[in-house]
């Protein structure tokens, strides 16, 4: 929705949320509440997800992301349980006649180096209750267990063995969600936005998995406190740091090795984490005479202190980039940048709130000797939001805040670099933005066996001022020209300037999301959920994978927001006592003004993309399983996704058939078939070992169906877009970890791990190229693979 004045909907809403606490607190004073933390014993890290709860009762929380939790009960006596998955559990007797703080640690109830006892974070019994759906989280060390490319930990590759998550190709680190592009995806490294995901072109992701603590994929029913992107989020958090002890964990691998070291600082009232990451193929290319050169390196820093019981203060930081050299005429070097310090404050014992100031930064830089010039584009934003939650009772939570993020988007710079460049210099527009938001959200169990959870996102976007707007007439950057059959861009008529105080767009949206679960028993439940999201920021991209090149822009006079809405409807039970576990979803969603690419489109160093592009819409549906086995020396799970992602782009205002003529066409992430095998056996202390086994249906390309002679030279005609595939893709990958010393007071412990990526050596089609034989004349496809077998060796300590 188009809006041009301003909004008094933050003044109802916080009205709205002092309502709804009077009434809840009248409501609730006969209860007393029980609050705290809950911290690993050893390393003093909060634990996200635990489980309280009240024997014999159905009152019960789980702890948020900072590890604190409240319930509220009736005066009594009660047994007090925490419990979570890879720890002990504990139980304590309490006398519940006043509000109480309960601070707990908990010990893991195995101290093997990186063993993986569990594969879920939560127990199902609270995945059963709880309305959240279309969620996947998972344990950082089941994720070290997975067999990967070159033995390097990925958090990325880890999450597209899951159903309803795809990858783009062999190699590479962008995912797509439920049929959704790689920018429709928020990823978030300790709430500040990561841009590319991808170390050495999509190889390797840029989490460090020693810095890691949880990750959190939400593929629909995303949370109201979440905004900005309409496929899914991706939440990944940093470890605090070792409050206890000294700590050092690594690990040396074939191309790359990291360290990382955590610790006490401020007299034991805080922790930091500093983990580093290098590869060192540059080093391996020069001793086998090679002049090209890549590399990346990653640097995670975090520390904390505690001011008192109620306020905690964070600092985190990132840091990565990867520089290319090649033979000395060509050079590139991308990376992100990212900042946040955050303030945990506890009013009482039942609200909860987390200040944020955020600040991230992505850019690009290009280098060409030949030609003497320089490329260089960024995107910048600076973040502030506030964030609450109250607990009001035990059957009632809320969440309420505000944000907002200024973008300064640089979609290109080209400097000339030497006396003789022919390239003179170019600078586009530079453009604003701000992004604000304001939301409220409830969890509310309705009845013992029925628990919603809704809310209502506003969000609000300025494309600000500072640059001019091309003016077209009839405001028609693009039409089809009928006579040569393609569409063309028209010439401006003319430029507006904006200053920096105007706004030159003005849009906002409502954005209600509803998630419902119905526990049928004790071992089942169904759920459903709806979702309304928008998206105001776009990828500039043509290709399907992530790369360097990819510039970002802002919704405006000519590019609308994307909105989405996502049904989803899920069954889930459990076996055995929680030994087994079955999930199966079924999704719809659509995406509304989803822009597309005129064929021959030019999107680099563009200063007026709106000449490239036609407006359409997107659909993705599919169904989706997943069978887990939790617990014993065999664990894994068994994921399928059946699943269609279509794009439609009418020719609208511009004319002609649009994209394959105005119908319905694959997106270039469209997987019908999706099937991905884990698991994960210890044999015994020394030796564990892991598998995978992958196979998706091709990714959609478009093939050439003909060709014609034009005036001697030979030229292709192709089919409709998207309407050829790809060969089917599959591989296998196995891993064996050795641990050689098992002495549990031995400070050291090391174990060797060694992996086997795509075992049959699967020479899977990363691209089908065609051409003529210049001997023979014939034409001729040529399949380009990335990787064939790949094995590795890496050893990894922790001390």
């Amino acid at each position: 929705m188009k809006k041009k004045k301003g909004s008094n909907i933050l003044p109802l809403l916080m009205l709205t949320v002092g309502f709804v606490l009077s009434s809840s607190l009248i409501h609730s004073q006969n209860n007393y509440t029980i609050s705290g933390t809950v911290t690993d014993e050893f390393n003093g890290e909060t634990l996200f997800g635990t489980s309280i709860f009240l024997k014999g009762t159905s009152i019960g929380a789980i702890t948020n992301e900072y590890g604190f939790y409240s319930i509220s009960a009736p005066e009594g006596s009660y047994t007090l349980i925490f419990s979570h998955l890879g720890y002990k559990e504990i139980s304590m007797d309490i006398t519940l006649n006043s509000n109480q703080k309960i601070d707990i640690e908990v010990q893991e109830s195995s101290t093997q180096l990186d063993e993986v006892e569990v594969i879920a974070e939560e127990t199902e019994r609270a995945i059963l209750k709880k309305p959240e759906m279309s969620v996947s989280k998972l344990n950082i060390k089941t994720v070290k267990q997975m067999p990967v490319v070159l033995g390097e930990v990925d958090v990325i590759k880890s999450l597209q063995i899951l159903p309803g998550v795809t990858n783009n190709g062999e190699g590479t680190s962008g995912f797509h969600v439920r049929g959704g592009a790689v920018d429709q995806n928020l990823v978030l490294l300790d709430e500040a936005i990561i841009y590319n995901t991808s170390h050495l072109l999509g190889f390797f992701s840029v989490f460090n998995a020693d810095a890691v603590k949880d990750l959190k994929l939400y593929k629909g029913g995303i949370p109201a406190r979440f905004g900005g992107r309409v496929s899914s989020v991706l939440d990944v958090r940093q470890k605090d740091g070792n409050s206890k002890n000294f700590a050092m964990t690594g690990g040396v691998g074939v191309i790359s090795s990291r360290l990382a070291l955590e610790g006490p600082m401020f007299k034991d009232r805080g922790s930091f984490l500093v983990a580093g990451r290098g590869s060192y193929a540059h080093l391996l290319l020069k001793l086998a005479g090679e002049e090209n050169s890549v590399s990346f390196y990653d640097l995670n820093l975090k520390t904390n202190y505690s001011i008192n019981d109620n306020n905690k203060l964070y600092l985190s930081g990132y840091f990565g980039r990867d520089v290319f050299n090649f033979d000395g005429s060509f050079s590139s070097s991308y990376g992100n940048a990212s900042g946040n310090l955050r303030w945990n404050h506890i009013f009482n014992d039942r609200l909860f709130s987390n200040l944020s100031l955020i600040y991230s930064n992505y850019d690009y830089e290009l280098g060409i000797e030949d030609f003497e010039f320089d490329w260089i584009s960024s995107i910048r934003n600076y973040n502030a939001k506030y964030d609450f939650k109250y607990y009001l009772s035990d059957a009632f939570k809320l969440d309420f805040g505000i944000s907002a993020i200024k973008y300064e988007f640089n979609p290109g710079e080209i400097k000339p670099t030497g006396p003789n460049s022919a390239i003179n210099e170019l600078i586009l527009d530079q453009k604003l933005a701000l992004e604000s938001g304001v939301y409220i959200g409830a969890e509310h169990k309705l009845t013992d066996n029925l628990t919603a959870q809704y809310g209502l996102r506003y969000s609000r976007f300025n494309r600000l001022g500072g640059q001019p707007i091309s003016e077209y007439a009839n405001d028609q950057p693009i039409l089809y020209n009928p006579t040569l059959r393609f569409y063309q861009r028209t010439d401006p008529i003319g430029e507006t300037f904006f200053k920096k105080s105007e706004s030159i767009e003005t849009f906002d949206n409502f954005e209600p999301r509803l998630a419902l679960a119905y526990q049928l028993n004790d071992y089942s439940s169904i759920k459903m959920g709806y979702s309304r999201a928008a998206q105001y920021i776009h990828l500039l991209s043509n290709t399907s994978a992530v790369t360097p090149l990819d510039v970002w822009t802002p919704s405006g006079k000519y590019i609308k927001p994307q909105l989405s809405d996502q049904y989803a409807l899920g069954y889930f039970r459990n076996f055995s006592d929680e030994m087994y576990s079955l999930e199966v979803e079924t999704y719809y969603k659509t995406v509304d003004n989803r822009i597309d690419y005129v064929d021959g489109s030019d999107l680099i160093g563009n200063n007026t993309i709106e000449t490239e592009i036609l407006n359409g819409e997107s659909r993705a549906y599919g169904l989706e399983f997943l069978f887990r086995k939790n617990e014993g020396a065999f664990t894994g799970w068994v994921a399928y996704t059946l699943s269609k992602s279509e794009q439609r782009t009418p020719g609208g205002i511009a004319g002609g058939p649009g994209i394959n003529n105005g119908s319905w066409y694959n997106t270039p992430f469209d997987r019908t078939h999706d099937v991905s095998i884990t698991a994960a056996y210890k044999l015994n202390d020394k030796w564990s070992f892991g598998a995978n086994a992958i196979f998706q249906t091709g990714r959609p390309v478009t093939y050439p169906n003909g060709q014609y002679e034009y005036e001697g030279i030979s030229v292709a005609s192709y089919s409709d877009r998207n309407a050829d595939r790809l060969p089917a893709y599959h591989r296998l990958d196995l891993s064996a970890t050795y641990r050689p010393n098992r002495r549990p007071d031995k400070k050291w412990k090391g174990e060797w791990v060694i992996g086997i990526y795509n075992v049959y050596n699967r020479k899977n089609a990363a691209a089908i190229s065609f051409g003529q034989n210049l001997e023979t004349g014939a034409n001729e496809a040529t399949r380009t693979a990335i990787f064939g077998m790949v094995p590795s060796v890496t050893y990894n300590f922790k001390f």
